[in-house]
């Protein structure tokens, strides 16, 4: 994974460097030295992936519950 695949992935979850650290209870200075020397570790991608995916699923729930399960 690319530095600039990382940068698209955070900030199609919504978040930052640091939020993405905090989440995966890392220091933020590893997961900004990521950008110096493009080495992103293999599973980043994969996460990103899934919390990305379980993310829309919350919000398309949210909709469905908001709009269908109306009483």
């Amino acid at each position: 994974m690319e530095l600039s695949q990382l940068k698209e992935m955070l900030k199609k979850a919504g978040l930052n460097k640091k939020q993405f650290a905090e989440l995966i209870s890392m220091q933020y200075n590893t997961v900004n030295a990521w950008g110096s020397n493009n080495a992103v570790p293999v599973w980043v991608k994969s996460w990103l992936s899934l919390y990305i995916e379980n993310k829309e699923c919350k919000e398309l729930k949210e909709i469905i519950r908001e709009n269908v399960c109306k009483e």
